[in-house]
């Protein structure tokens, strides 16, 4: 199918969409076509190899047991942080999965596991991603029953070993459905143009093809509903971060001396030269959760996952006018952001890349940089032209940004890293509506540009932990 604007934003649990997400939603995958195939009972032993990124973060990302809850079945839109918990808690107290098992306990196949089952090979990067992940099962004699190669592509998109052709296919093909498909920012323009439409509505038109406009609109206040959830549940955890790094939670304490700071009698009331404080506080608080292994919407990743949420709060709470906004004015300014941001995601899906270990951290924070500063602009009142200058403005002033996670862990820099690049995106929105709209570098140049740094960008610079903070900051 035609990326679209649910593909970007996807409900699913923390700390990585390419090293927790797409990973369970893969186990879930080949776990489901076991059950399908007949082939479930029969299954004797699991063996799983983990290559490249995923192998050298893998610990520090939860790969490892991400893999584990989806062979069980688990899939990451549906589970809950308890659920993964409780679980997880289970295999480690038995030694035992229950393969195929998570909707029903008693249909799965309950497999001895233990860490040898899982093959770490961080130095081996398979042809198609550095994200590469194969499954293999037998039966008591020995024989392979089934097995599956998988690529996490960033995002929590997932493609198989063989079927990358046909995937690409199917997708064009797809677009083909579309009544106003667009691969580039010139395309897009030019739709823009021609029937004199915002940028949102184009995007609002394609996702018709496949919902109602009831089904859009009540979907995208859903995934703005989560992410406020991400935030109250954030505010209420103290303490340091899991994982070792001793990373202290900063968001509750923050949220308490703004209620203290900016707020007036008034409850709805926010002081605007508080603006940057509640920005930094959205998104570190969002991240804090991500690295709790909460849940989150991707954004178009969970590392950079707090980035669209702290821009939006800010264009609901702060932008012109929005003192004065009812609730149907604020649900129509989520939906047309989301829109907006969303048209601009699928721009860096089909011309470069949104996974940090295929481009580095410009793919994920520069990427959602690009697509809340396009969000902003739009809801603001800019025209296409000033909305495609505000993404291209965000993201090349992110070119060349590296994915260097110390101990693996989506905390150090990518906590802080998500609400310095959602100042930057509202910076960008500002300046784009400054002018009219013209300027010299278009957003499809900055794009390619961004792809092209990626290849060139070092790999102990992509999501290895092999290079920068993470070799040069002592962990413990």
């Amino acid at each position: 199918m035609a990326v679209g604007v649910f593909d970007l934003f996807s409900i699913g649990i923390g700390p990585s969409s390419s090293h927790t997400v797409g990973p369970m939603r893969a186990a879930a995958v080949f776990s489901g076509e076991l059950k399908s195939s007949g082939k479930l009972e029969r299954v004797a032993s699991l063996r799983v190899d983990l290559y490249g990124s995923l192998a050298a973060t893998g610990r520090g990302h939860g790969t490892m047991t991400a893999v584990l809850l989806g062979l069980e079945g688990y899939h990451p839109e549906q589970i809950l942080p308890d659920e993964v918990e409780e679980r997880l808690a289970s295999i480690a107290e038995t030694g035992q999965l229950n393969l195929g098992g998570a909707v029903d306990p008693e249909s799965g196949v309950s497999l001895p596991y233990g860490e040898a089952d899982m093959i770490l090979h961080p130095l081996t990067v398979l042809p198609r991603h550095t994200n590469g992940m194969k499954f293999s099962v037998s039966d008591a004699d020995g024989e392979v029953l089934h097995e599956a190669t998988f690529f996490s592509v960033g995002g929590g998109f997932i493609v198989r070993e063989g079927e990358e052709d046909a995937a690409q296919k199917e997708l064009e093909e797809s677009k083909k459905e579309l009544p106003l498909p667009f691969r580039t920012a010139a395309e897009l323009m030019g739709r823009c143009s021609s029937k004199g439409l915002g940028i949102s509505d184009i995007m609002f038109i394609n996702e018709r093809a496949s919902r109602t406009e009831e089904e859009i609109r009540e979907g995208l206040l859903h995934i703005w509903a989560v992410m406020e959830g991400c935030v109250e549940v954030s505010l209420k955890r103290e303490g340091v971060l899991p994982g070792g790094l001793k990373v202290r939670r900063r968001a509750p304490d923050w949220h308490e001396r703004l209620l203290k700071e900016s707020k007036d009698q008034d409850p709805d009331y926010y002081d605007p030269k508080y603006w940057q404080e509640w920005v930094n506080l959205i998104a570190l608080a969002v991240n804090e959760e991500n690295a709790s292994g909460g849940r989150v919407v991707t954004a178009p990743t969970n590392g950079a996952a707090g980035i669209i949420p702290a821009v939006l709060y800010y264009a609901l709470h702060f932008a012109p006018g929005m003192d004065k906004a009812t609730q149907q004015d604020r649900d129509d300014v989520v939906v047309k952001f989301l829109l907006a941001a969303g048209a601009v995601g699928v721009l860096y899906k089909e011309q470069a890349s949104i996974s940090g270990a295929e481009v580095g951290c410009q793919g994920e924070v520069g990427s959602a940089s690009s697509m809340a500063a396009a969000g902003l602009a739009e809801v603001m009142g800019g025209s296409p032209g000033q909305v495609e200058n505000a993404a291209e403005i965000a993201m090349e002033h992110n070119l060349g940004l590296t994915c260097d996670p110390i101990g693996g862990l989506v905390q150090i820099p990518c906590i802080e890293r998500n609400a310095i690049a959602a100042a930057k995106a509202i910076n960008a929105a500002k300046m784009a509506l400054w002018g009219d709209g013209t300027h010299r570098v278009s957003l499809d140049e900055v794009i390619v540009t961004m792809r092209e740094t990626g290849k060139d960008m070092s790999s102990k610079y992509k999501e290895t932990a092999m290079g920068g903070l993470a070799v040069n900051v002592v962990e413990c």
